[in-house]
């Protein structure tokens, strides 16, 4: 059986989207994935030659003023280096955003991501679940509370620390870690068979 690699390259200005990110790590690792976390503000070479290597790359930010962070925008644009020589052509990749109101123009932040996997050649993961908390027996505690399809959109009150992040988000990035582990898994039986 093949072992996908999956990194999560994200950014977390005050700890909010770093849970999230290991969510996505745990639930990547589940499914039985080895995960890289890197930490796009302070990436290295090392790290660069493990996103270069992953089978998939999953992409998160806070949103701030309605978009990805600034270190996140700084870290894309050195992607260019990629972009160059194709290096992440054909890898997955997916998405994961948190801010304080429970729209703050997220879906914006997961588009974002979107087109920037698209410029690299990836193939783009949803979330693959409905919306929940849509319905008069819907509880806040449902998966995809806040009814994201493209991928995972959080939301955590400002006045809240790390903690506060909402266990039904956390237990939504988790899904989005193993259905991109695998999801990764079954392009790479696809590629040995082919």
């Amino acid at each position: 059986m093949t072992t996908p690699v999956v990194s999560i390259a994200y950014h977390s200005g005050y700890g909010h989207t770093a849970v999230l990110a290991e969510a996505v790590r745990d639930g990547a690792a589940d499914a039985g994935a080895t995960v890289h976390l890197i930490n796009v503000a302070e990436i290295t070479d090392a790290e660069w030659e493990l996103l270069d290597a992953s089978d998939a790359i999953v992409f998160g930010s806070p949103t701030y003023m309605g978009t990805a962070s600034g270190a996140f925008h700084q870290f894309a644009e050195a992607t260019s280096k990629r972009w160059f020589t194709d290096a992440w052509q054909d890898k997955l990749a997916a998405g994961f955003t948190n801010s304080g109101s429970k729209s703050g123009d997220k879906l914006h932040t997961l588009q974002f991501f979107q087109t920037l996997a698209g410029q690299h050649g990836m193939t783009w993961v949803n979330l693959g679940l409905k919306p929940g908390w849509n319905t008069t027996e819907a509880s806040e505690n449902d998966l995809n509370r806040l009814g994201f399809f493209s991928g995972v959109g959080a939301q955590t009150f400002n006045d809240l620390g790390p903690d506060g992040v909402h266990k039904a988000d956390v237990a939504t990035a988790e899904h989005l870690g193993r259905r991109v582990a695998t999801t990764a898994r079954t392009f790479a039986l696809g590629k040995a068979a082919a």
